[in-house]
């Protein structure tokens, strides 16, 4: 897989200041949505980088530390709160657009490719199906909002170490919904989510407990 594939072709047709961006963190139960905007700069070159979720978290923290220091990047949080009130979706595109817009404050970005994402904003935007894995700059951004995400739920973990945070991250494991009905629910949960929803509306995350 060409990763260059789509920043060349933009390239070739006088479009130079191309910008990635992509989220994490659709899926969990617990905490914000993060999302990530990346410009590469000419002749970027990072041996194994793709799709974050593909990658070990030891490498992805040693791809997240090189991405910082060596391109024009912007991230975009979206809280539980507003999860709840927009959906995960729009929080997911707000995230993008707040991180896109950082990035517009730095340089005179022309062009963005996104991991699937419609967005409307004041310059194109190229949604690629999977980008994560066909884009380099898509790629690099997957990383810088996986790995900010992954610190955040660390922050919390070593306030609520009882709820494993720093193992599941949020998501929905059997280990993570047990401690909820041990626990119950602290700030920062998204109380739209199901197995949320469930425990307000029962005491139990699944339904029929």
């Amino acid at each position: 897989m060409d990763l260059w594939q789509y920043e060349r072709e933009l390239k070739n047709k006088g479009l130079n200041i191309i910008g990635g961006t992509d989220e994490a963190g659709r899926g969990p139960l617990y905490g914000p949505v993060v999302a990530a905007c990346v410009v590469l700069p000419e002749n970027f070159e990072l041996e194994g980088l793709n799709d974050s979720k593909k990658l070990s978290e030891k490498k992805r923290n040693i791809f997240y530390d090189y991405i910082i220091e060596n391109t024009t990047y912007g991230i975009g949080i979206v809280s539980p709160e507003e999860i709840d009130k927009i959906n995960i979706y729009e929080a997911s595109r707000k995230a993008m657009i707040i991180a896109i817009k950082k990035v517009q404050k730095q340089i005179p970005l022309e062009y963005v490719l996104s991991d699937a994402m419609p967005i409307d904003i004041d310059i194109p935007v190229m949604p690629i199906i999977k980008g994560d894995a066909k884009s380099m700059s898509i790629a690099a951004a997957s990383v810088i909002a996986k790995v900010t995400r992954d610190k955040i739920l660390y922050e919390i973990d070593k306030k609520h170490p009882e709820y494993g945070f720093k193992n599941h991250k949020g998501y929905p494991t059997k280990n993570h919904l047990q401690a909820i009905e041990k626990y119950g629910l602290i700030e920062g949960y998204r109380k739209t989510y199901g197995p949320v929803k469930n425990y307000i509306e029962t005491g139990h995350c699944k339904k029929g407990n």
